[in-house]
């Protein structure tokens, strides 16, 4: 029986080392445009189960499209449960984005989840595409430590426990999400109010001076630039569907006036 090396993750690894990775929202729900900008050359491309129309089978099939490239594909699942956890990654993902973690608790709860028993929760499956359907002999010793995991702070509750859920052993990356931030903030629909923009600079840099890795989305390349210079390590410069709209639109605006 042929064998495949057991899987490693090049993105948790960058994460740890605090390295800057620039990736790319895919919102559209196809595995033709996810390999379309995978030839792009970002870093990695973030699989939006919570606000784009995707499923178990529709990543799995962008996962599919990606797998030939470089870029390495991040799972956004539409809330924190441990049994999609668990589907998720036995479908191949192995670096995850979590919405909505507001405590330390919900943080450790997501950590448990992506873990195989001691270190966590997650159930055992033998012929699974993560293990290569039984091809990486020792996929289930070695799983644990390639997971990567990202969780978002977007409210306020999260903001007020930052520091406890940076903490929590087993989360890789701190994700600032400024739509539902600024919401919590009063101000929503204004991801890029100062207030807004001054309260994740800040705790970026609290993120990452306690060794974690912050991330965001950010389709405005100057704010963009301000949040790198707070110390973002992981950076979605736009999002496949606004990017294909804007185009459209701007074609139209040009030959119809």
């Amino acid at each position: 029986m042929s064998t495949t090396p057991a899987p490693r993750n090049p993105f948790k690894a960058a994460m740890q080392a605090l390295e800057l990775r620039y990736g790319l929202w895919l919102g559209l729900g196809s595995p033709y445009t996810a390999e379309i900008a995978a030839g792009a050359g970002f870093d990695w491309l973030l699989i939006d189960n919570e606000h784009a129309p995707n499923d178990l089978r529709t990543t799995l099939a962008q996962l599919q499209a990606i797998a030939a490239y470089d870029s390495h594909p991040v799972v956004r699942i539409p809330i924190g449960d441990v049994v999609l956890i668990k589907q998720m990654l036995d479908i191949g993902a192995q670096t995850l984005l979590v919405p909505m973690v507001d405590t330390p608790e919900q943080a450790a709860r997501m950590v448990a989840a992506t873990r195989y028993p001691p270190a966590g929760i997650r159930g055992v499956a033998g012929g699974t595409r993560a293990g290569r359907w039984n091809r990486r002999p020792h996929y289930l010793q070695e799983a644990n430590d390639e997971v990567c995991l990202l969780v978002q702070v977007e409210t306020m509750t999260a903001i007020e426990n930052l520091d406890g859920i940076v903490a929590t052993e087993g989360v890789d990356g701190i994700f600032f999400g400024p739509a539902d931030l600024s919401a919590s903030m009063g101000l929503l629909g204004q991801p890029a109010h100062p207030r807004v923009r001054s309260l994740i600079g800040e705790s970026m840099r609290r993120v990452r001076a306690a060794g974690k890795a912050p991330g965001i989305i950010c389709g405005d390349s100057e704010l963009a630039k301000y949040y790198i210079d707070c110390g973002a390590c992981f950076v979605a410069l736009g999002v496949d569907a606004s990017i294909l709209s804007g185009a459209l639109d701007s074609i139209a605006r040009r030959w119809k006036g």
